[in-house]
């Protein structure tokens, strides 16, 4: 099917499309999909190349269930999510297992190349956000990550991390405090003393 006739289509009737032997819907719908599963695996695991591996994972089991795909049972990008964080998850955890003085674990060397002020700020910002959250319990990271970072609804939380809504609320609201708790004290490392 040509590509302009698919960006209308809806991620189901293109997953169903690839199912019955499309390669363009399949493209549309990676297109369409892979940013989203690259970011949300990204935020998880505060690392781009795990991400990745992550990311493309997911897409693989999304290829892999497509003919046997149920209509109507789920959203594409509920069911994505969802195989998204539970990889993430497993990643995690396995990290934690092997916190050995690994290589693959030391950190980056720092850039030296000058940048702007704000630049780096914004850079310091997003460092101190990405390890407060990878402080906080699995399941709060992935409620506030969705929630916060993603824009997800509470009801589409609840879908994709298959619990209730007061649930979400509960841990959004959880991780949200433990944030704060992490992050009090730096508003002038992160430069908000004048923000006010």
């Amino acid at each position: 099917m040509p590509r302009d006739m698919l960006a209308p289509l809806s991620d189901e009737a293109l997953l169903v499309l690839y199912a019955n032997g499309d390669p363009a819907a399949a493209r549309a719908l990676t297109l369409r999909l892979a940013p989203r599963a690259m970011a949300h695996a990204a935020r998880m695991l505060g690392d781009r190349a795990e991400a990745e591996d992550v990311a493309q994972e997911a897409l693989l089991r999304l290829w892999r269930i497509a003919p046997d795909w149920r209509q109507g049972e789920a959203q594409v990008s509920t069911w994505l999510y969802r195989v998204v964080g539970n990889l993430a998850t497993d990643r995690l955890r396995a990290r934690k297992r092997r916190r050995a003085d690994a290589l693959d674990d030391a950190p980056e060397p720092a850039d030296d190349a000058p940048g702007v002020v704000a630049a780096m700020i914004e850079a310091d910002r997003m460092a101190a956000l990405q390890t407060a959250l990878t402080a906080l319990p699995d399941r709060q990271r992935q409620a506030v990550v969705l929630r916060h970072i993603e824009g997800l609804a509470n009801p589409e939380i609840a879908r994709i991390m298959e619990i209730g809504v007061e649930a979400v609320e509960s841990l959004t609201a959880r991780g949200k405090r433990a944030l704060a708790a992490l992050l009090a004290g730096r508003r002038a490392d992160l430069g908000y003393e004048d923000a006010e």
